[in-house]
């Protein structure tokens, strides 16, 4: 059974406190997602570091239960 875009958000916020998610639905499957993710974690770190502490607030979810996850990282302006 796929992941539900509030499951895959309130594991992104556990993992990264403070953090804003939007999750959109790309096909209507509720299997293809797409995550904007801004986070004061980023700060300083390059997009591929981002990428990864999202991956790992997923807990080895991708590629498995989570399908497809289409993902942006946003350091905060303020």
């Amino acid at each position: 059974m796929p992941m539900s875009g509030t499951e895959i958000e309130t594991m992104i916020k556990s993992a990264l406190p403070g953090a804003e998610v939007v999750m959109t639905d790309l096909a209507g499957d509720g299997d293809h997602w797409a995550a904007k993710v801004t986070a004061p974690q980023f700060a300083g770190k390059s997009r591929v570091q981002q990428h990864k502490l999202v991956y790992e607030a997923l807990d080895g979810k991708m590629g498995g239960v989570l399908h497809a996850l289409q993902l942006t990282t946003v350091v905060p302006t303020s």
